[in-house]
């Protein structure tokens, strides 16, 4: 593999858009990302990794693009049988998706990391990118919701995201350690860009910055550090990251994203939509259709985003 020249921070599905860009932009071998784990859960006696199957299946084409989720031609001979027993079927795995599940508890349960995990299955579905979980250390997304506090699973899935979020806590990410392959990917040589995606700031990319080895490594970079927005035109490409802000009192705009960030940013992508709030940003703006719609607009994202990253790197450069 070449020397990793992208990194980024993702969620799921709008993280895994982005992914499929710059897996598309960039040389083989040259993109790695740090995928949120604290969605992961036990369920049926399984160990789910949600953000980074979705990230192993777009790159892999095997996404169903249209669901958001889980594989394209997914058949659900398990589900209807498990659901003929009375068994739990809130969590909808297809027979494909089981058989992932499967084959990840088993080799954790023999010892393995889970970094090692999702490496073999990358390789398996040849995959020429680094795709790493933010820890092999558990870290759990815990919602702090006026029904009390819920496991995140339990509030996105089983309860939809009905209730009202009033705070999130992330278990275990004070103790969370960064792998191996982690520290790799940040010290790369090749490095040019840290990219956070267009994932929930509050319930996917918090939980990264969460882990102090995590957000020292941030700190400490020496290469642009840019977000490009989940917010387009006062509302949530996806999901419930409108919904939450508003439940946590903050306004529902693409500034108040980069105002979480705050100083760990070095530039912010907005979308064209909301081009009129470029010049209130007190960083560096590009501005373009991020709505990923098409693999083709996901290029363009990828590439505008690495044009600003090297365009900060000459303003550096220059300056000294």
């Amino acid at each position: 593999m070449n020397g990793i020249r992208v990194l980024v921070l993702s969620g799921g599905v709008g993280g895994a858009k982005l992914l499929r860009g710059f897996y598309r932009v960039l040389a083989p071998g040259s993109l790695a990302a740090l995928i949120n784990t604290g969605d992961d859960f036990e369920h049926l006696a399984l160990q789910i990794s949600p953000d980074i199957d979705t990230a192993l299946y777009t790159l892999a084409g095997l996404a169903h693009v249209e669901q958001g989720w889980g594989r394209a031609g997914e058949t659900w001979n398990f589900m209807a049988g498990l659901e003929a027993i009375g068994g739990e079927t809130w969590f909808r795995l297809g027979d494909a998706d089981l058989a992932l599940q499967v084959e990840r508890t088993r080799r954790l349960r023999a010892g393995e990391t889970l970094t090692s995990v999702t490496r073999h299955f990358a390789k398996g579905f040849g995959i020429a990118a680094e795709i790493l979980p933010m820890s092999d250390d558990p870290v759990a997304t815990r919602v702090i919701t006026d029904e009390g506090e819920l496991a995140f699973q339990d509030y996105f899935v089983r309860r939809r995201c009905r209730p009202a979020v009033r705070g999130l806590r992330f278990a275990g990410a004070a103790n969370a350690r960064l792998s191996d392959a982690a520290h790799a990917a940040f010290a790369s040589p090749e490095l040019e860009a840290i990219i956070i995606a267009p994932s929930n700031p509050w319930l996917s990319i918090d939980p990264l910055l969460a882990i102090p080895e995590l957000r020292e490594a941030l700190d400490s970079a020496t290469v642009p550090i840019i977000a490009i927005t989940p917010i387009i035109a006062g509302r949530a490409v996806k999901g419930p990251t409108a919904k939450i802000m508003d439940e946590l009192g903050i306004e529902v705009s693409p500034l108040s994203v980069a105002q979480h960030y705050g100083d760990l940013l070095d530039g912010f992508v907005l979308d064209s939509r909301d081009a009129a709030l470029a010049n209130r940003f007190a960083i560096s703006v590009g501005i373009i259709d991020t709505l990923m719609t098409t693999a083709e607009i996901s290029d363009r994202v990828a590439r505008t985003t690495h044009c600003l990253a090297a365009r900060f790197a000459r303003e550096s450069l220059d300056s000294h």
